[in-house]
């Protein structure tokens, strides 16, 4: 069940990827200039901006992550589509040249609603340069029957996940139509997740824990889809404007 009176919030993912160079990164002056840009984003509540770690686990053979990933937090669609249109504040992002680490990766971004759900012990989420660990998880495919898939998931899942020893956040996304005119692919995929923990060990200690078979258990009574599933450990910077 989600928290009681939580805002369900709009959120804007970007992923610059390139599979062809797994160990190239973001340059750190440039990861500190896009946190720097988001900051002065018009009516954005939280930013998160995301660059590759290492978790164990079972999910450890998912291919390479994102290079950068970033998660926008806007209180509203229309205050995320007025953020990426034409000649609007985000169009920084997407400036030739402007991030030569990103140089040769493919930009994809996609807006969904956010589902927040309770943990035993969340972290406040804080302005910080110390970096947290987000597991990031996306369904690309689609459900025969997407009611019913996201009646089960949202329903039991989150429960689960809640039990993970050292679980800071949970969020769960789901699909919305929107718009915008950045220069990226757009991207459908069905379902996006968040979890946080404080480090990769404490998210290892959690993929490694009682819990993820549990987990696998109800994942043999999810409804029928398509496309599988993506795991990413992340660290995670994050701002409030």
């Amino acid at each position: 069940m989600e928290r009681e009176g939580a805002r369900m919030s709009i959120s804007y993912f970007v992923y610059f990827e390139d599979p062809s160079h797994p160990d190239a990164r973001i340059d750190e002056a440039e990861r500190i200039g896009i946190l720097e840009l988001m900051r002065q984003t018009p009516g954005l509540l939280i930013a998160h901006l995301f660059t590759p770690a290492v978790a164990g686990g079972p999910f450890a053979n998912d291919g390479p992550p994102p290079r950068l990933a970033l998660q926008l937090i806007f209180p509203d669609l229309p205050t995320l589509e007025f953020a990426v249109a034409a000649d609007a504040h985000l169009q920084g992002l997407a400036a030739p040249n402007a991030w030569p680490s990103l140089a040769g990766t493919v930009a994809s971004q996609q807006a969904m609603t956010t589902r927040p759900f309770p943990v035993p012990d969340p972290e406040p989420a804080i302005a910080t340069d110390e970096p947290r660990c987000s597991y990031l998880v996306h369904y690309p495919g689609h459900s025969e029957d997407l009611n019913a898939w996201l009646r089960h998931y949202l329903t039991y899942h989150p429960r689960l996940m809640m039990r993970f020893p050292g679980i800071r956040a949970i969020e769960i996304f789901t699909r919305v139509d929107w718009y915008d005119s950045m220069p990226w692919r757009r991207v459908h995929h069905m379902q996006r997740n968040k979890l946080v923990f404080d480090s990769e060990a404490a998210l290892t200690a959690a993929l490694e824990s009682p819990v993820i078979l549990d987990m696998r258990a109800d994942y043999r009574h999810f409804p029928p889809f398509v496309g599988g599933n993506v795991h990413y450990p992340m660290h995670t910077y994050t701002i409030v404007p």
